[in-house]
Parts: C-alpha cells; structure tokens; sequence
C-alpha cells in the first residue's frame, strides 16, 4: 500500500488553471467516489481552495494509479493532460507525509503560517469520511498532520505574527484596547481590504461594525455579511464620534477625514482614545490627525514595517516548523512500517490457524477410525510441517532460479532464525 499526494497549488499554477482544476462542494461526493473507481486507489481525500486543488490516495498499484488519477483529473476539469503535467506536483509515501504536514500547518500557503488551511483540510476529511472514502491508511495519515500542525503551533511563533495589512491593522488595535469586544469599529470603504478587516474585527470578538461607502448599495453588501450598518461617506461625521477603531481604505484622490472632523468628535467622545488606520494610498485621513491627542494614527507604510519584521519572525518559525515535520515524518513512517508488519504477521498467523484446523479435523477423523493414537499423531506433526513450509519452499526454489538466491536465502535464514 502506497500513500500518494497529487495536485496544484499557488507556486505552480496560474489562477486561470487554479480555477480549471477546482472542485465545487455540491460535487465532491461525485468527484471521490470517482476517484475511488480508479483501479488501485483504495482510499482518497480531496481538498480544494483557491489557492490549491490536491487529491490525496492510499493506493494498491503506485505506478498505474498514478497515471489514471491523471489522466481523470484532466478529463473531469476538462483541461490538456499536458497543460496539468507543466504545474502537478506528485509526492508519494514519506513525501506525501511530509507535503502533508507543511499543508497543515501552513508552511505551504501564499500568507506563511496561515491557520485556515488547517480548518480547511479538517473540514475535507470530514467530507471524505462522511462518503466512506476513508480508510485506515489515509485516517492515520490526517491524524497526524493534525496532530503536527498542533505541535508547530505550540512550540513555534508561526502564527504569532500580522502578515497580511488587514490582520496588521486590526492586530495593532489589540495595543490600545484590552477589549476589542466592546468597541465600534467604521469602516471606510467596501473593497477586499476592508472585507478582510471586517472578518479579522469579527473573530477577534466586535460586533458593533459601521461601513461607510461611496455607494450604499455595495457598503450594504458588505455590511450584510457582518451583521453590520451601511452608511454613506457623507455620514461619516455623525459616526465619528462612536468609532473606537477607524480603518479606512478608499480609492479617493483626497482625504475623507481631516483634522477638524477628528477634533470636533473627541470632543463628543470627552477624548476617549481612537485608534485609526490609513491604508489608503493617497491617504484618506489628513496627516495632521496623527498630532492630535488621544489620537492613535497608523498608515500603510506603518503596517509594512510591522510586516516585514513579522514575516522574518515566521521564516525562523518556519525553519523550526520544518525541523518538528521531519522528525514526526520519520517517526510517521516507521509506525507505518510496524503497522503494515503486524498486517502481515496476523494474516501469516491466521493461515497457521487455518492449517492446523484442517489438520487437527484430520486428526479427529483418524481417531474416531480406530487409528493408532501414535500414528494419528506422527501425521498430524508431518502434515503441519509440510504444509507450514509449503509456501516458503516453492518461493525458496523460485528466487534461486531467477539469481535472488543470495538475498532469499538471508532472509529465510533470518526468518527461521537458522
């Protein structure tokens, strides 16, 4: 039995083949017990995101399962067998471990040490187990990445650290607020940053969110997926004042707020502290906010020097994650190889058992006859040992003619410890 992890991912392929080779959640069921009808694939898991498809298979038969999984791969997402070649990758058995583990634990994602990939690979077992498409193979194997992805974030910083503007902007909140569950946050603007702040400010626990957009239909979009308000930019002076954090990312040619608005909302506010965040190139606040008091303004080049300090924080995080990958990898693999030796140990006991059966049956018949007890014992002992060395004789013989004798040889010898 061979583990397999096939598939494409950001660093291989374009966003165009990413969309070509995705899998729609209303027909994973179709897409796994496809794959399982593939000769040689015994079990199989399929995740899929925007950033990678992968398919992962415990197979019978490597060197043909391989192939066909290919093969239905290019035909099911109709796309050139070729044009999947240039951007598949293809690791098998302690590389298949391993590519797992750096998935689980975001070592392979485009924002490093990303934690959704790992709610995102849980929730694709679930599928695969919820259609019977594992088995014992493939639930050892996820198990573990889990268990990996815990460890790297337990004993490394990979996750401690902003990497992305919209988590650096609302992390920086963190400084001036103990309790981000109990502030207003406006939001200005309804683009992809703005929605990425919007779901960073929910988990961390805030649920009273205002978007201000040019149009309100689109900050209504928006604000629907929060459970937020919409309003427009006009009405940004009368929100000012109830805002805790302002984070504010337009495609404006001039500033939206100035120092003036700011100075009349501290007033409303008795000058509890306000914590904004420019991300807007041009700026959509007045510089001359940040020398306001009570004021805590950050811009976009603040949240890069903060990200670049971070993303060399997760790379050393990283090189440690990878360290923890290779030893549970190695320490993976051998478990594997005791698992499949007791498989073959129970299946050699179990033909024993067998054997002796008929013999003892034999036996049984022989007494009941009237055969001499001393004979009837004699052809039991002779029966069981002929049949018992039945099987590694003839494979004996037939390694010594096809030149294995050498190898066949030390290894009966081991075996029977001769």
């Amino acid at each position: 039995m061979s583990l397999l992890a096939l598939g494409i991912n950001h660093n291989t392929a374009s966003v165009d083949v990413r969309e070509k080779v995705s899998f729609a959640p209303e027909t994973m069921s179709d897409s796994l017990a496809s794959v399982l009808s593939i000769p040689g694939v015994e079990e199989t898991v399929i995740l899929s995101t925007c950033n990678r498809s992968e398919i992962y298979c415990s197979l019978t038969e490597p060197a043909v399962g391989i192939e066909a999984l290919i093969q239905w791969l290019a035909l099911t997402h109709r796309i050139s067998p070729d044009e999947l070649r240039a951007a598949l990758y293809i690791h098998a058995d302690a590389d298949a471990v391993s590519h797992l583990g750096r998935v689980a634990a975001g070592l392979d994602s485009m924002v490093l040490g990303e934690p959704q990939i790992l709610g995102q690979l849980k929730s694709a077992f679930a599928v695969a187990q919820e259609y019977d498409s594992v088995g014992q193979q493939l639930h050892h194997l996820f198990q573990h990445s889990f268990r990996v992805a815990k460890e790297v974030r337990t004993h490394t910083a990979i996750g401690e650290n902003a990497v992305s503007v919209a988590y650096a902007a609302v992390r920086l909140s963190t400084r001036i607020f103990d309790r981000l569950d109990r502030c207003r946050a406006l939001l200005i603007g309804a683009g992809e940053t703005i929605d990425l702040v919007a779901r960073h400010l929910r988990d961390k626990g805030v649920t009273d969110i205002v978007v201000a957009n040019r149009t309100l239909a689109r900050a209504q979009s928006l604000a629907s997926e929060f459970g937020a308000r919409a309003v427009l930019l006009s009405d940004i002076p009368d929100e000012l004042p109830g805002a805790d954090i302002v984070i504010s990312s337009t495609a404006s040619q001039l500033p939206i707020i100035g120092k003036g608005m700011v100075e009349r909302a501290l007033k409303k506010r008795r000058h509890k502290p306000v914590f904004m965040v420019d991300i807007a190139v041009p700026r959509d606040i007045e510089s001359e906010v940040g020398d306001l008091s009570d004021v805590y303004l950050y811009t976009v080049d603040d949240l890069k020097t903060v990200i670049e300090a971070n993303v060399r924080s997760r790379q050393e995080a990283a090189r440690e994650a990878m360290d923890i990958i290779a030893r549970s990898t190695d320490a993976f693999s051998q478990s594997l190889k005791e698992r499949q030796a007791a498989d073959t140990i129970r299946a050699l006991r179990h033909q024993a058992e067998t054997l002796k059966a008929v013999e003892l049956e034999k036996a049984r018949r022989a007494l009941e006859q009237g055969v001499d007890a001393q004979r009837v014992v004699e052809q039991l002992a002779r029966g069981l040992t002929n049949k018992l060395l039945h099987a590694p004789t003839v494979a004996l013989r037939k390694a010594h003619g096809d030149g294995d004798d050498k190898e066949a040889s030390d290894w009966v010898s081991r075996l029977f410890d001769l």
